[in-house]
């Protein structure tokens, strides 16, 4: 945007800037849980990614609601970025989106123009999203921070739900991993500009086409991968009832993210996500800078679907045929000592 403010970036950008998943679970078990409503199907208590309500035995809203301050320095690639990825988790879900209200901080000696460009770029990729953008609310802030309050509609029947694979589903990831850490080697100027164009591409990119395209095939469970990690978001999807094992080395990687970690060019967050999780994993001959990807959080990350094993290959398939990185990285198991065995 030539002749405007640039964003300065801020450190915790991306869902970076996320609690970290220990601190926020105690906040939460001590809210008040009220009256229990039997048509709430998926509330805060589920570790989900959105809350789905039910209106009929054919039709349920999906809601949820996503904002973060910036990670990147043009303003309307940030606010293509924060738009992706709130809507991702209506598609985690299994659902379809059909409105969004925008969610702005702002502060007010900013040039406006640098807010019209958050904007356009979240606009643009709810219009892509097939939804309504239906209007928002701003506050005047010290920072800039954008997203999304985002409705979507599932048929309960079909919703995916993060902690409902089986035992023998595979797990297909349909988005390579390394955002966090090759923002992070971006902003101290150790990321090469291909290797920051190859971030944005994938956070710019809807969770849409891979959604669909698992719709036409037995799908038992669902997740978005973002801010507490490709593992975290795994712990999570077990529910303390499953275990699993990953073939590290299927995993996508995105160019430049080895590297960072290598240089150990990781986040505050990454750490969080390692204390966090970490107690529930087994590495075994993973190379370290691959454990730093397992634990890097992710903006506008990929789905983690658990797949009925004879669909996966097929689903690996048509997600790659669409331009996809999609790839098979492990398998689900009946419950053992170790939760997430990781080899390499």
């Amino acid at each position: 945007m030539a002749g405007s403010e640039k964003i300065v970036f801020c450190t915790g950008g991306g869902c970076t800037a996320k609690l970290g998943a220990g601190v926020l679970s105690r906040i939460l078990e001590k809210l008040p849980r009220g009256e229990q409503d039997p048509n709430l199907l998926v509330g805060y208590d589920s570790k989900d990614d959105a809350a789905v309500y039910r209106i009929t035995d054919e039709l349920a809203f999906v809601q949820t609601v996503d904002f973060f301050p910036p990670m990147v320095d043009d303003p309307y690639t940030f606010g293509q970025i924060a738009a992706a990825n709130a809507l991702s988790d209506i598609y985690a879900m299994g659902g379809e989106v059909k409105t969004a209200l925008n969610l702005v901080c702002f502060p007010e000696s900013m040039d406006l123009n640098v807010l019209g460009e958050i904007l356009r770029g979240g606009a643009e990729k709810v219009a892509e999203a097939g939804g309504s953008l239906a209007g928002g609310h701003s506050i005047a802030d010290t920072g800039v921070k954008y997203g999304l309050s985002v409705t979507g509609l599932v048929d309960p029947r079909r919703m995916t739900a993060n902690d409902t694979g089986r035992p023998g589903d595979k797990l297909l990831l349909t988005k390579a991993l390394g955002v966090g850490l090759i923002c992070t080697a971006n902003r101290v100027g150790e990321a090469a500009p291909d290797q920051m164009e190859g971030a944005i591409r994938s956070m710019t990119t809807l969770n849409k086409t891979a959604a669909e395209i698992a719709h036409k095939y037995e799908v038992h469970a669902a997740t978005d991968v973002t801010g507490f990690s490709f593992l975290g978001h795994l712990h999570e999807m077990m529910g303390d009832k499953l275990s699993c094992v990953i073939n590290a080395h299927a995993v996508p990687v995105l160019p430049g993210a080895w590297e960072a970690a290598d240089a150990c060019l990781y986040t505050a967050a990454g750490q969080r996500n390692r204390n966090h999780t970490g107690p529930f994993v087994r590495f075994e001959n993973v190379p370290f800078p691959m454990e730093e990807i397992l634990f890097d959080p992710q903006t506008s990350g990929g789905l983690l679907l658990a797949a009925a094993p004879q669909d996966a290959a097929a689903l690996e398939q048509e997600l790659r045929a669409a331009g996809l990185p999609a790839a098979i990285v492990g398998e689900i198991l009946e419950k053992q000592t170790t939760e997430i065995t990781v080899n390499y």
